[in-house]
């Protein structure tokens, strides 16, 4: 038997049984049942100095050939999003040239591309209102013109300058009406950046979504959708059930994806949901989520399940790959790109366990041997020989007996 050896956190080694893969296939043809799409990351230069504050050096080759790859599954790619870095060592002019070689990408494919839009390239923390809007202008038309989805991410700049829920109306009123495609709108929580405490004017999400759904209800036709990132199912289902037709929700939650994506699919095979989440009239929610990046050929499996309707296979399939997530985004949140990357190294997708400014420092060894063992047992490891091979190598440069 071919075993993993893994690492608690008092320093003790046990060993796991290394499973086979889980034998996913491609879809023969576009998943039909839910719109979803991998929130990617990207793949730095391994001779780069990928050190704290430098700018990123990005090996394209590798980044880009993991967007293929969610493609080849069937999922649409979210970029240049904080799975990407925003704000966390993907620098400006990186940020740029990686939404112009992705929706290039994206056409060859034939694949679906969406990609932050923000105010980031400001070098000045504090900006009047006019300046949050220009910046958040300057960045939509380039992705559209990039022929990219616009996701309008939620602005540290903003939050800075405003100080009422009409500061808020106020601007995206002023950059929804620049926009000439629809835009999904993502509310990031805490979780991700603490820095946007009080988004959308208040601490409270019942108070906050309300300033969310006048913006929407201003001009639905502008809107194509909403992320929800705030690891709050009954939050994201109170959203939901008042959007407009025609707007989707889109899950952000890298804890509760499973019941929110399964919706009234899986209703009656699971009851694991709060008394809110078995009221809902709303089917299910659609997914843009950094765990796909993760998990990838199982997402799509899962999806595929649903597709024929077969709700019981997809829980099957899905669901243990929640405790999988919720180990890569446990806290400090904020460094679930380090699972991602991790992840992606383990299956092969880049050739080191390398991050833009340095983050691939920021787990620790028996943080990423739970997520080895539970990417183990939900079959979320492509290769598993391979991945047993780069991590017990890993494990021996840390001088650890495997």
């Amino acid at each position: 038997m071919t075993t993993l050896r893994l690492l608690a956190t008092d320093g003790k080694l046990t060993d796991a049984a290394l499973h086979a893969g889980g034998s996913f296939t491609r879809p023969a043809s576009a998943l039909r049942s839910r719109v979803a799409y991998a929130a990617a990351h990207v793949v730095p230069k391994v001779h780069a100095d990928n050190t704290p504050g430098r700018p990123a050096d990005i090996d394209w080759d590798s980044t880009l050939a993991f967007r293929r790859n969610v493609y080849s599954w069937g999922l649409g790619v979210a970029d240049a999003m904080d799975t990407a870095q925003r704000n966390m060592g993907l620098d400006a002019a990186a940020t740029r040239e990686l939404i112009a070689r992705s929706a290039a990408v994206a056409r060859e494919e034939g694949g679906s591309v969406v990609v932050g839009v923000n105010t980031d390239h400001l070098t000045d923390s504090h900006v009047s209102f006019d300046q949050v809007i220009d910046a958040y202008k300057e960045q939509l038309h380039f992705t559209e013109e990039q022929g990219a989805g616009p996701v309008l991410m939620a602005s540290r700049h903003l939050i800075r300058v405003a100080t009422s829920a009409d500061d808020y109306r106020r601007v995206y009123r002023a950059v929804l009406e620049s926009a000439t495609v629809p835009v999904v709108l993502h509310w990031l929580g805490t979780a991700f950046d603490p820095e946007l405490a009080g988004y959308f004017g208040a601490d409270d999400w019942q108070t906050a979504s309300e300033v969310l759904l006048d913006v929407i209800a201003e001009d639905p036709g502008k809107v194509a959708g909403v992320k929800m990132s705030l690891l709050n199912a009954d939050s994201e289902i109170s959203v939901r059930e008042r959007l407009p037709e025609g707007v989707r929700m889109f899950t952000g939650d890298d804890f509760n994806y499973v019941s929110l994506i399964g919706g009234d699919t899986t209703r009656s095979l699971s009851d694991e949901r709060s008394e809110e989440t078995k009221r809902t009239s709303r089917t299910h929610s659609d997914a843009l989520l950094g765990a796909f990046a993760a998990i990838t050929p199982v997402a799509s499996a899962g999806i595929q399940a649903l597709d024929a309707g077969d709700p019981s296979r997809y829980l099957d399939i899905l669901g243990p790959t929640e405790e999988l997530s919720r180990q890569v985004f446990a806290a400090p949140t904020f460094y679930y790109k380090t699972g991602v990357a991790f992840l992606s190294w383990l299956n092969g997708h880049q050739p080191a366990f390398q991050m833009v400014g340095g983050l691939h420092s920021a787990r620790s060894l028996p943080h990423l041997s739970r997520i080895v063992e539970l990417a183990n047992a939900s079959f979320a490891l492509e290769d598993p020989e391979l991945a047993r091979a780069r991590w017990h190598g890993m494990l021996r440069l840390n001088g650890v007996d495997v």
